[in-house]
């Protein structure tokens, strides 16, 4: 990539049909928490951060410092907003960012009292346009445990087909149990390629 990232023009934030999609700002931490403490029972179970609960001032933390990483465009964390209520549906965003490609991998999770509404499928679809369109990659990535059926499902749905399982790619954050991670992924189209990707 011949651009500085520091210097591209990236909006932090962006809309779905139901959604608001934008980068943290000082100030969240505590609709973030909120969200967090609600759903701890789930979320433990598939990301080393939420082992534990945290407090509003650790999550203000969190959100302050995922502003900074936008910035410096280190990593794209993204809070989603019911457009109806204002109310947290959950987190999402672009991490693991390669910029030499470029590539992104969207990670996501939804608070327990929203789940099953089609959120997190809406918001993947929309921040997978906004990694090709507005971001400029050329490969998004979703990666999870192959025993999180749920999150395996969105990747699907929302058109991303599977590359690969990585056998004992870690180990579980709470049993140490070696883990499968389930590698999917969508890509763009190169020029005069006859394999186009939808987005």
């Amino acid at each position: 990539m011949t651009q500085r990232p520091i210097l591209l023009d990236i909006p932090d934030s962006f809309e779905s049909a139901r959604l608001i999609l934008r980068a943290p700002r000082p100030g969240d931490g505590a609709a973030l928490n909120a969200g967090v403490v609600e759903s701890l029972e789930e979320l433990r179970l598939w990301m080393p951060w939420a082992a534990s609960a945290p407090t509003v001032a650790d999550s203000e933390a969190v959100v302050r410092g995922a502003a900074a990483k936008w910035l410096k465009r280190e990593d794209f964390m993204l809070l989603l907003w019911r457009k109806d209520t204002g109310e947290l549906v959950g987190g999402s965003g672009m991490h693991r960012i390669d910029w030499e490609v470029p590539t992104v991998e969207i990670g996501y999770w939804v608070r327990t009292s929203l789940a099953g509404q089609g959120y997190i499928s809406e918001a993947v679809n929309a921040i997978t346009h906004f990694a090709f369109e507005t971001v400029g990659a050329h490969r998004v990535e979703i990666r999870c445990d192959e025993r999180n059926l749920r999150s395996a499902a969105v990747a699907r749905r929302a058109g991303f087909d599977l590359e690969g399982i990585l056998r004992h790619e870690a180990r579980h954050h709470l049993t140490l149990e070696l883990r499968d991670t389930m590698v999917f992924a969508q890509v763009r189209a190169l020029p005069n390629s006859s394999k186009a990707t939808d987005i």
